[in-house]
Protein backbone atom coordinates (compact mmCIF):
# COMPACT_ATOMS: atom_id res chain seq x y z
CA UNK A 1 0.00 0.00 0.00
CA UNK A 2 2.56 2.32 -1.12
CA UNK A 3 3.60 5.17 -3.89
CA UNK A 4 6.24 4.15 -6.10
CA UNK A 5 7.99 5.29 -8.69
CA UNK A 6 5.97 3.22 -11.15
CA UNK A 7 2.72 3.82 -9.38
CA UNK A 8 0.59 2.76 -6.53
CA UNK A 9 1.13 -0.39 -4.83
CA UNK A 10 -1.21 -2.57 -3.20
CA UNK A 11 -1.27 -6.41 -2.21
CA UNK A 12 -4.97 -8.24 -2.14
CA UNK A 13 -4.96 -12.01 -0.39
CA UNK A 14 -8.10 -14.25 -0.84
CA UNK A 15 -8.07 -18.60 0.19
CA UNK A 16 -4.74 -18.91 -1.01
CA UNK A 17 -4.34 -16.51 -3.67
CA UNK A 18 -1.99 -13.81 -3.42
CA UNK A 19 -2.26 -10.88 -5.79
CA UNK A 20 0.27 -7.78 -6.12
CA UNK A 21 -1.08 -5.21 -8.04
CA UNK A 22 0.19 -1.77 -9.06
CA UNK A 23 -1.91 0.95 -10.25
CA UNK A 24 -0.35 3.84 -12.87
CA UNK A 25 -1.79 6.51 -14.95
CA UNK A 26 -3.46 5.15 -18.06
CA UNK A 27 -6.08 4.22 -20.21
CA UNK A 28 -8.23 1.34 -18.33
CA UNK A 29 -6.06 -1.52 -19.30
CA UNK A 30 -6.09 -4.23 -16.98
CA UNK A 31 -3.28 -6.79 -17.10
CA UNK A 32 -2.96 -10.18 -15.09
CA UNK A 33 0.43 -12.36 -15.17
CA UNK A 34 1.27 -10.36 -18.51
CA UNK A 35 -1.68 -11.03 -20.20
CA UNK A 36 -5.23 -8.75 -20.93
CA UNK A 37 -7.36 -9.44 -18.01
CA UNK A 38 -10.69 -10.53 -21.07
CA UNK A 39 -8.14 -13.81 -22.14
CA UNK A 40 -6.47 -14.33 -18.62
CA UNK A 41 -10.20 -14.64 -17.21
CA UNK A 42 -12.63 -16.40 -19.40
CA UNK A 43 -15.70 -15.55 -17.05
CA UNK A 44 -17.27 -12.17 -16.71
CA UNK A 45 -18.06 -12.59 -13.24
CA UNK A 46 -14.69 -12.65 -13.05
CA UNK A 47 -13.74 -9.85 -14.69
CA UNK A 48 -16.70 -7.78 -13.05
CA UNK A 49 -15.41 -8.72 -9.58
CA UNK A 50 -12.11 -7.35 -10.69
CA UNK A 51 -13.19 -4.07 -11.83
CA UNK A 52 -15.44 -3.22 -9.00
CA UNK A 53 -13.30 -1.45 -7.04
CA UNK A 54 -12.49 1.03 -10.12
CA UNK A 55 -16.19 2.04 -10.50
CA UNK A 56 -17.24 2.18 -7.05
CA UNK A 57 -14.59 5.37 -6.59
CA UNK A 58 -15.35 6.52 -10.46
CA UNK A 59 -12.28 6.04 -11.91
CA UNK A 60 -12.49 3.43 -14.44
CA UNK A 61 -10.58 4.19 -17.55
CA UNK A 62 -7.84 6.39 -16.22
CA UNK A 63 -5.54 4.00 -14.43
CA UNK A 64 -4.16 1.16 -15.99
CA UNK A 65 -3.87 -2.61 -13.56
CA UNK A 66 -0.94 -4.34 -13.60
CA UNK A 67 -1.86 -7.33 -11.18
CA UNK A 68 0.60 -10.40 -11.00
CA UNK A 69 -1.48 -13.31 -8.84
CA UNK A 70 -0.22 -16.42 -7.75
CA UNK A 71 -2.13 -19.56 -6.10
CA UNK A 72 -5.25 -20.49 -5.72
CA UNK A 73 -8.00 -21.30 -8.18
CA UNK A 74 -9.63 -18.83 -10.88
CA UNK A 75 -12.15 -17.01 -8.35
CA UNK A 76 -10.02 -16.59 -5.14
CA UNK A 77 -7.35 -14.52 -7.55
CA UNK A 78 -9.97 -12.63 -9.22
CA UNK A 79 -11.13 -11.49 -5.78
CA UNK A 80 -7.52 -11.39 -4.19
CA UNK A 81 -6.44 -8.63 -7.55
CA UNK A 82 -10.02 -7.04 -6.24
CA UNK A 83 -8.00 -6.19 -2.78
CA UNK A 84 -5.30 -5.41 -4.42
CA UNK A 85 -6.89 -3.06 -6.59
CA UNK A 86 -8.46 -1.32 -3.60
CA UNK A 87 -5.43 -1.11 -1.35
CA UNK A 88 -4.02 0.49 -3.86
CA UNK A 89 -6.29 2.94 -4.79
CA UNK A 90 -6.87 3.82 -0.78
CA UNK A 91 -2.69 4.32 -0.88
CA UNK A 92 -3.73 6.95 -4.20
CA UNK A 93 -6.38 9.01 -1.85
CA UNK A 94 -7.13 8.39 1.24
CA UNK A 95 -10.81 9.53 0.35
CA UNK A 96 -11.56 6.51 -1.07
CA UNK A 97 -11.59 4.88 1.94
CA UNK A 98 -15.40 5.44 2.94
CA UNK A 99 -17.15 4.47 -0.38
CA UNK A 100 -14.48 1.71 -1.02
CA UNK A 101 -15.53 0.30 3.05
CA UNK A 102 -19.12 1.17 2.51
CA UNK A 103 -18.88 -1.92 -0.24
CA UNK A 104 -16.86 -3.86 1.57
CA UNK A 105 -13.53 -3.92 -0.44
CA UNK A 106 -11.11 -3.72 2.40
CA UNK A 107 -11.89 -6.42 4.18
CA UNK A 108 -9.81 -8.96 3.99
CA UNK A 109 -12.18 -12.39 3.21
CA UNK A 110 -10.61 -14.67 6.01
CA UNK A 111 -12.36 -18.19 4.71
CA UNK A 112 -10.40 -20.80 4.12
CA UNK A 113 -10.82 -24.23 3.28
CA UNK A 114 -11.05 -26.33 6.28
CA UNK A 115 -8.71 -29.42 6.65
CA UNK A 116 -8.96 -32.75 6.37
CA UNK A 117 -9.80 -34.64 10.16
CA UNK A 118 -8.13 -37.48 10.82
CA UNK A 119 -11.03 -40.68 11.70
CA UNK A 120 -13.63 -38.76 9.42
CA UNK A 121 -13.67 -38.80 5.36
CA UNK A 122 -13.60 -34.86 4.75
CA UNK A 123 -13.63 -31.67 7.58
CA UNK A 124 -16.98 -32.57 8.64
CA UNK A 125 -17.90 -35.48 6.71
CA UNK A 126 -17.87 -38.55 8.59
CA UNK A 127 -17.11 -42.23 7.25
CA UNK A 128 -20.47 -44.12 6.71
CA UNK A 129 -21.85 -45.48 10.02
CA UNK A 130 -23.79 -48.24 10.08
CA UNK A 131 -25.90 -49.71 12.76
CA UNK A 132 -26.35 -53.78 11.76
Amino acid sequence: MANTTAGYYGTGRRKSAVARVRLKAGEGRIVVNRRPMDEYFGRATLRMVIAQPLKVVGVEGKYDVIADVRGGGSTGQAEAIRHGISRALLALDGGHRPPLRQAGLLTRDPRVKERKKYGQRGARARFQFSKR
